[in-house]
């Protein structure tokens, strides 16, 4: 079992971790780590506390990275139980410590020390925002249905057991899984925690950084979500006097972006430029999404929410097109447009999708064992809309909510009459935790919390909602332009998909020309100055003067902010580690911008191309 809190203790030469031990007649197993050659070995001895020039309980290994100055231990230092299920705690990892295997910086050049700095920051920023959960003794990578499966897999140790596609931090516990791989003697699965996030690990990216799917047919912000329910069987007609949750309920639903090539291009305006891309690949890496999902969760019923006119048609256009290409017998496609449909607050109207496959629903089932499975659920809804966040919750907790009443009618909670609604007091309980869902799912990829959390949580929309929507909406368009380059950096330092190389060159150089660079600053000045100019007092003889300055600031500021408005591609924060290489850019001022066509390697798309930039608009 993975150990639950432990002692550090850090010196000069070793990181020794002693796990704590209720029984002291347990033999300890230590963990020690060598700071200078980095080897791990696992050490019956326990350390002298007074020895040693820091000790510290923590709660977890998170991982270990490697950066220029070399390798870090991430260790948990602050967690919250946020919840039992069943015998099993599940905690939330809310305060992290970074540990140099180094003693100092020296070996580093100047400009390598501000890098190393950066890559800290960005892992800092990363660990404080995000939301990681764990559990020393429940797998949370699986659903009850799948651990019900896993056979003899079953008794292995916990990182064996786990769903790579949501074991974040898999890529930073390579080092000590690679240890036990190799090593039979060295066995550091104790030291091995899983943790989960907000989504899958494969193509964990921000918003408009990740759209679609890629050659291997992952996609982006894919979720799957699990709502439990765990009761006592009701014997004689008595309720039972303690609760064990000997009867297990499970319903599972996913969501992910649409399965095709597409990308919504940063420019900074509020909508971005909407590309469909016409890649040769398309219906083979579609297939393989579905063959994958199909083997994983049986057969799909698809629900696609996007509007069916509009900015959001070409996508939908594009989803329906593969899907009757594909011609998959074990795949039902039904497209609800939920703007249209759920216009005007007729929020009741989510009723006519549920209606539409009700007939699916029943067949599909859900998950329900006691002392072993007694039924299965055999198929999936996969919801998506443009985001896969805030209409994608409304309607899974609709299906949710529906499929509860089912399960609780069975298992003698509710008479075959009753539904789960009628009981407000419950319901009070449930919205709230499906909003609280949608936020969860919605802050890691978009930067807020989900919109339309006032019909979630209430059951019915609200004008103060589509204020704080509003909000939302502002607050996602300057994190999407402006900060999420950063957050993108940080997911794909975490997970591997950039790997810092000693030597290499700086991911950080800004290769845009002094005049790009300086047109946001001579704006501000321009707006400062006009500010200046309005709120200084008036001096006689000097007022045309004065009108002149103001008229020459403000045809200056107009003519800079229509210019980043028209080459917004030029400001927004890109990632710097990974390129993005679909983004397609061309300033109308070559003199200010030497972008005319740009070689790119489409590593998302898995092909090269030589692109001929145009303008977005």
């Amino acid at each position: 079992m993975v150990h639950e809190s432990l002692r550090l203790y850090a010196t000069n030469a070793s990181y020794t971790l002693v796990p704590y031990y209720l029984d002291p007649t347990i033999a300890a197993q230590t963990l020690v780590i060598n700071r200078e050659s980095g080897e791990c070995l696992l050490d019956g001895a326990i350390p002298d506390p007074s020895a040693h020039a820091e000790a510290l309980t923590i709660y977890g290994v998170l991982g270990i990275i490697n950066l220029l100055a070399g390798e870090y231990l991430i260790v948990i230092t602050g967690r919250e139980r946020i919840g039992r299920l069943g015998k099993h705690d599940i905690f939330h990892a809310n305060q992290f410590r970074i540990l140099p295997f180094a003693k100092n910086n020296n070996r580093l050049s100047e400009a390598q020390a501000q890098d190393e700095q950066r890559y800290l920051s960005l892992i800092e920023s990363h660990l404080r925002s995000g939301t990681y959960y764990f559990s020393y003794t429940y797998n949370l990578t699986h659903t009850l249905q799948r651990q019900a499966q896993l056979g003899d897999l079953a008794t292995k140790p916990l990182w064996q057991r786990a769903d790579d596609r949501f074991f974040w931090n898999h890529y930073l516990q390579t080092k000590l899984i690679e240890i036990t791989t190799n090593n039979p003697d060295q066995d550091l699965s104790d030291f091995i925690l899983p943790v989960v996030s907000g989504s899958g690990t494969v193509l964990a990216r921000t918003r408009f950084f990740s759209r679609g799917i890629d050659a291997e047919g992952n996609v982006s912000n894919f979720n799957e979500t699990e709502q439990i329910v765990l009761s006592d069987p009701i014997e004689d007609g008595n309720t039972p006097t303690s609760f064990e949750g000997k009867i297990k309920l499970s319903y599972v639903q996913t969501r992910g972006s649409v399965p095709i090539y597409w990308a919504q291009v940063n420019n900074i305006k509020y909508t971005p430029k909407l590309q469909i891309m016409d890649v040769p690949n398309t219906l083979e890496a579609f297939r393989r999404h579905f063959d994958e999902q199909i083997k994983i969760y049986g057969n799909q019923i698809l629900v696609n929410l996007v509007n069916k006119k509009g900015y959001e048609s070409a996508v939908g256009d594009a989803y329906e097109k593969a899907v009757k290409q594909l011609n998959d017998s074990r795949i039902r496609y039904c497209h609800f447009d939920f703007h249209h449909e759920c216009s005007k607050m007729r929020w009741h109207r989510i009723q006519i999708l549920l209606d539409t496959i009700e007939e699916e629903l029943i067949q599909q089932g859900y998950f329900y064992a006691e002392d072993s499975p007694i039924k299965f659920q055999t198929s999936i809804i996969r919801t998506n809309c443009m985001d896969c966040l805030d209409r994608t919750n409304v309607v899974q907790s609709t299906f949710a909510k529906w499929m509860l009443t089912q399960q609780l009618r069975e298992v003698g909670v509710l008479s075959n009459k009753e539904k789960i609604d009628e009981i407000e007091s419950f319901m009070d309980i449930y919205r709230n935790v499906w909003a609280d869902n949608a936020n969860a799912v919605s802050i890691p990829y978009s930067g807020t919390g989900a919109q339309k959390t006032d019909f979630t949580r209430t059951g019915q929309r609200t004008k103060q909602g589509y204020v704080t929507d509003l909000q939302s909406g502002l607050t996602r368009y300057v994190k999407n332009n402006f900060m999420d380059g950063a957050r993108q950096d940080a997911y794909d330092l975490l997970l591997g998909n950039y790997v810092v190389k000693y030597g290499a060159t700086s991911p950080w150089i800004d290769t845009r020309t002094m005049q790009i660079k300086l047109v946001p600053q001579i704006l501000l000045a321009c707006l400062a100055f006009l500010i200046f100019l309005f709120i200084l007092p008036s001096f006689e003889g000097y007022a045309n003067y004065f009108r002149f300055l103001m008229f020459i600031d403000l045809v200056v500021a107009v003519f800079l902010l229509w210019f980043v408005l028209e080459n917004g591609g030029e400001f927004v924060d890109w990632p710097k580690l990974v390129a993005r290489d679909y983004r397609v850019y061309q300033s109308k001022f070559n003199a200010l911008s030497p972008y005319k066509e740009r070689t790119g390697r489409i590593n998302d798309l898995g092909y090269e191309e030589k692109i001929e930039l145009q303008k977005i608009e």
